[in-house]
């Protein structure tokens, strides 16, 4: 028989830490759950798509049953649906040897599949992102609560946009290596968030910047956001600010201080927190650490890649109109510069110098002669 080429639910991919409870564990395992039996059966209206086996002679089922009277047609002839299932669809048996297999093939094609007819694509029993969403609860809370939808799980193929329906040697049963799954998309230009700001080509910019933020650097893009969906700017995983300004409260840089250390910007003079310091003086602190208008990372660091060690930024935007206000940062081997721009030209060196202790004179041992 040919082939039959059949999509369906598939599981949905690991998110971080740091999330409202409904978006912590959103890859919680599964509960398989059955349809109702009535799905499963012939239709009495007009089918999108057809069983090869059912469709060319509906007289006889002996194809899958033991009989061949539609009318009784018994149980099937291979108790294990799945096996059965794949006796005619060879295209599977590949699939099967793959390492990471959606539980449903495994199980029960009829799980996601009418074995007759349907009124959905490929004998579906419900459309494919509603029939993901039928046994992934937590994926199903977290689209249908976040306030940043991941425009994968809503636009197009929703769901399949990123993973395989039955089986792949991915895991999470994604289509492609992660990486190279987010460059597919992000790797394009004319992207913009969800506030309708411009993303950048991604593939562009680290081809041109070869100082890479180390979680990109690592290909790691969930090390900071969520697949899926968040409560956060731009799906990240934690807070962040949206903004070049923000007062400063440790709380709204919890993605940051997943992993970097809070001394750095919460201690006025440091000598091991942090090598942005003019001797002592925590550049760091006099920068971020401020009641109002403190400077978000972003002012100075591009967030994935730059030309510059520590993704020090060429330059930054200013106004609505975004001019791009250069730093001209120049690094040292003690420290470094910014010329003309937020300030006058400054420097800083991260050299403390020790000024050493002057001993104390030595008493004079020459005996004072006494006038009389």
């Amino acid at each position: 028989m040919k082939s039959i080429s059949i999509v369906f639910a598939a599981l949905l991919f690991a998110a971080v830490t740091g999330q409202p409870e409904a978006a912590k564990n959103p890859l919680a395992e599964a509960k398989i759950i059955a349809p109702d039996k009535s799905l499963l059966l012939p239709l009495t209206v007009k089918a999108v798509s057809s069983h090869q086996a059912y469709d060319m002679d509906k007289n006889d089922c002996s194809s899958c049953h033991k009989n061949k009277d539609p009318k009784n047609p018994g149980p099937l002839s291979n108790t294990n649906i799945s096996a059965s299932c794949i006796e005619c669809h060879d295209d599977f048996k590949k699939l099967v040897t793959l390492k990471y297999k959606h539980k449903p093939m495994e199980v029960d094609c009829t799980l996601c599949h009418n074995p007759h007819d349907s009124t959905k694509v490929k004998l579906l029993i419900n459309e494919p992102d509603a029939l993901c969403m039928t046994c992934h609860d937590p994926i199903k809370n977290v689209a249908s609560s976040c306030k940043v939808k991941h425009g994968a799980l809503t636009l197009q193929k929703k769901c399949l946009n990123c993973h395989n329906p039955h089986a792949t040697q991915n895991e999470h049963l994604l289509v492609k290596p992660a990486f190279e799954l987010c460059m597919d998309c992000h790797g394009k230009d004319g992207l913009t968030n969800h506030l309708g700001h411009p993303l950048p080509n991604m593939k562009t910019l680290l081809t041109n910047n070869p100082e890479q933020h180390g979680p990109v650097a690592s290909k790691e893009c969930t090390a900071c956001h969520l697949p899926h969906g968040s409560d956060n700017y731009c799906v990240l995983n934690d807070q962040y600010p949206t903004g070049l300004y923000s007062n400063y409260d440790p709380k709204l840089y919890a993605l940051c201080f997943q992993c970097h250390e809070e001394s750095a910007f919460a201690t006025a003079t440091t000598t091991t927190a942090t090598q942005f310091r003019n001797g002592e003086k925590n550049l760091h602190y006099v920068h971020v650490n401020k009641v109002e208008r403190g400077r978000s990372c972003r002012i100075c660091h591009e967030t994935h890649a730059a030309t510059h060690k520590h993704q020090i930024r060429d330059a930054v935007p200013y106004g609505k109109g975004g001019w791009m206000l250069k730093i001209n940062y120049t690094q040292t081997s003690t420290g470094g510069s910014c010329t003309a721009t937020c300030h006058s030209t400054r420097s800083y060196t991260n050299v403390v110098v020790k000024v050493a202790a002057i001993a104390p004179a030595a008493p004079s041992t020459t005996s004072s002669a006494v006038v009389k």
